[in-house]
């Protein structure tokens, strides 16, 4: 028993980072139509502005979240302006070379900036300490990343569907056009959820840095992890992302808690029957 509550609080942990990091992936993949390989950049901006903020400029570790998370969607918001407005028109093909493209230019950025080693985020004393759950000791840090993701889903869920905002983006991704002609601003409806992933990458790699450690090459590391939770949930459900994320986390912490030598592939393999069995997803649509 011991065992089995081991796995499942590790396991509700890591897929609460998961589920933090590829919810704007699974927003932007199902929603607005673009294969954004990028995704994972905006986690390791995110940790890395986190590391700068509190390593070199010494501010306490939450203000450094809030500002690092704040940085991430000042760049991520010109970066759709710009750049992604143009890729949305663009074939999956060339979706993908593009944002492989700014994958490796943000790799190159943060290599410059802050080199190839580990970039440590030092967490808060009050963080540090443990709790007693009875069956075993549990860093604060962990019940912080559970109670995050939590929040994180059941904001994401109001916002969708119980505001205008929420509302107008369903609009917006099922007839752009139309809703266009109605009065409602796409451009900057699609402008917003973009920032709000990439602001939420942000803060999964901040909080996840202890369980995915941050440096230059983040992305190219754990994108594959992404995309697999985004496809095993359904491109665009948010409720999906987020069984996947939990189911993938428990299994791949049950693994390597049971069967560590062979964690890798039993992991691999079972997504991959999964997806023969439903390569929508577990709550996507099928394709007619």
């Amino acid at each position: 028993m011991t065992l089995f509550m081991n796995i499942a609080v590790d396991g509700i942990a890591y897929g609460m980072i998961l589920f933090m990091i590829s919810v704007g992936l699974s927003v932007t993949m199902g929603l607005m139509r673009v294969v954004n390989l990028a995704h994972g950049g905006f986690a390791l901006l995110g940790g890395t502005f986190a590391h700068w903020f509190t390593q070199e400029l010494g501010l306490p570790f939450w203000p450094a979240v809030l500002l690092a998370i704040m940085a991430t969607i000042a760049i991520a918001l010109p970066l759709e302006r710009v750049i992604y407005r143009r890729i949305y028109g663009f074939g999956d093909l060339q979706q993908v070379l593009a944002t492989i493209g700014l994958t490796f230019l943000m790799i190159a950025s943060v290599n410059y900036w802050q080199g190839s080693s580990l970039l440590s985020i030092p967490l808060p004393e009050n963080l540090k300490q443990s709790v007693d759950l009875g069956f075993r000791t549990l860093p604060v840090h962990r019940l912080v990343v559970i109670t995050v993701g939590l929040a994180a889903i059941l904001g994401l869920w109001l916002l969708l569907e119980r505001t205008l905002f929420g509302i107008r983006l369903r609009a917006a991704v099922d007839n752009r056009g139309t809703a266009s002609a109605l009065g409602i601003d796409t451009d900057w409806i699609f402008m917003a959820a973009f920032g709000l992933g990439a602001g939420l990458a942000a803060l999964g790699g901040i909080l996840g840095a202890e369980i995915l450690p941050i440096d230059a090459y983040y992305p190219v590391r754990y994108m594959v992890l992404f995309l697999i939770v985004v496809a095993v949930g359904g491109m665009g459900s948010i409720a999906g992302s987020f069984i996947a994320a939990l189911g993938l986390g428990t299994l791949e912490t049950a693994t390597r808690y049971l069967v560590p030598d062979y964690a890798t592939i039993v992991f691999f393999t079972f997504v991959i029957v999964l997806l023969a069995v439903r390569p929508q997803g577990l709550l996507g649509k099928a394709h007619t």
